[in-house]
């Protein structure tokens, strides 16, 4: 199989061959190319040791000397050449405690992941497929190098990777490498919270979110977000509902375009659930404060996976008030706009659509005429560009000031009356009338 590659790979490799070294492009970016996708990057393999490389190029960076990696810098763009290697034993279940380079491409195939990624390309010579990576593509399955039980021991952030993989290509995971992937899921103990982070995000903007569900299958999710087991296994006696919380939000994310907030929130929107159950007297669910309980419940997650301050805030908001359900009148929308925040009101209508396409047919055409209406009133309002916020209020603290008012705790009291006032009545947003209404008499 022959197929192009870039001039700067071209380049790379005709360098280190016209050196008398071997050079092959390598893993994702042959295994894109395959499937007709566009690689995010490109890497290079080679029986060339680090210094031969930086040897042979002008510009190079030291990216991973350790591990045999310089980075060749052709015009501004990095490429990552590595030297054929093989890994030492695996002390703490991420790392190999050492490598040694080796003059064996094969040597260095056999020590990566999934048979789909251990592919190496040559101009010259053509693919290199030593272990059925071309056949896992045309059968659509992610499967181990080797042993499966061996690979994910040596690095168990394999295990989240198969998991991904299988997302965002739309594979399946061939049966043995499942079955290693319940037995060594624990080991995700050695994986750091931000590596995990990477992948689980990387999972559920994938076009298929919901091949969380093997994660959920395998026990993976037990060990980074045992939350969701929770939801997976809590039932929703309710008319509005057809699925348990958590198949509920499995459906709820592949509604949601593959957004980073918006697809955390969906994972996260009902978390809260299981923690607030209530069962009446005729066996109908209730979970009532399941808002802001999934925002509490969201927040530690977050945090626990290292998400930074501006993804937590986005997120456990749109969590918060993902329920609150304004009737299509336009003081009830300008409030909700207020409330959830001018920035985030568009997601949280994209939030609502999807929660409600993931339940059942249970009043579908009532809700979806409230929704339909609350999103045109929405469309309209931001048109006229009413005032929805102390942003945009014709009054600030410095007029207040200048009107007489003292400093203090009183200011933000008297622009919150009348902002809530405007809300009601936007005509009344001009400086003039509202600072009529501050008079001594209007604050007694």
């Amino acid at each position: 199989m022959r197929f192009e590659i870039p001039s700067k790979v071209e380049t790379i490799i005709q360098t280190l061959e016209e050196a008398g070294f071997e050079a092959y492009a390598v893993g994702g970016c042959v295994r894109d190319t395959i499937l007709g996708r566009t690689p995010d990057d490109w890497d290079i393999t080679t029986s060339a040791a680090p210094e031969q490389v930086k040897a042979l190029f002008r510009r190079t960076v030291d990216t991973g000397l350790k591990h045999g990696t310089v980075t060749v810098m052709m015009e501004k763009e990095g490429f990552e050449v590595t030297t054929y290697r093989l890994d030492g034993e695996y002390e703490d279940g991420r790392h190999p405690k050492e490598v040694t380079f080796t003059a064996s491409l094969e040597e260095d195939l056999k020590r990566r992941d999934f048979t789909i990624n251990a592919m190496a390309y040559n101009p010259d010579r053509g693919l290199v497929d030593l272990f059925g990576g071309i056949a896992d593509l045309e059968r659509k399955i992610i499967r181990c190098v080797g042993n499966p039980l061996e690979r994910f021991t040596e690095d168990a952030l394999r295990i989240m990777r198969a998991v991904r993989f299988s997302a965002q290509l739309g594979f399946e995971i061939e049966e043995k490498t499942k079955e290693a992937l319940g037995v060594l899921a624990p080991n995700l103990k050695h994986v750091s919270a931000e590596r995990i982070q990477v992948e689980l995000v990387k999972l559920l903007v994938s076009p298929h979110p919901d091949y969380l569900r093997t994660a959920y299958e395998a026990g993976i999710t037990r060990e980074f977000l045992p939350e969701f087991d929770a939801c997976m296994e809590t039932a929703q006696n309710t008319p509005h509902h057809c699925f348990t919380v958590g198949e509920h939000t499995l459906h709820a994310l592949a509604n949601i375009r593959a957004d980073r907030v918006l697809r955390l929130t969906m994972l996260l929107h009902d978390i809260g659930k299981p923690a607030v159950k209530k069962t009446d007297e005729n066996g109908r669910d209730h979970f009532k404060t399941h808002g802001p309980a999934g925002e509490r419940m969201a927040h530690t997650f977050l945090r626990r996976l290292k998400f930074d301050n501006d993804t937590i805030k986005k997120v456990c908001r749109l969590i918060k008030w993902h329920d609150l359900r304004p009737l299509p009148q336009e003081t009830e929308v300008r409030r909700a706009i207020y409330t959830i925040g001018e920035d985030l009101f568009p997601l949280y209508l994209e939030v609502q659509r999807a929660d409600m396409l993931a339940q059942s047919q249970y009043k579908r055409q009532q809700k979806q005429a409230r929704l339909d209406g609350v999103v045109q009133l929405y469309r309209d309002i931001t048109a006229r560009g009413d005032c929805v916020s102390l942003k945009t209020l014709a009054v600030t603290g410095t007029d207040l000031i200048a009107a007489g008012i003292k400093p203090g705790k009183q200011i933000g009291e008297i622009l919150d009356r009348l902002l809530q006032e405007v809300l009601e009545n936007p005509e009344l947003n001009e400086k003039d009338l509202l600072l009529s209404r501050i008079s001594p008499g209007s604050l007694s």
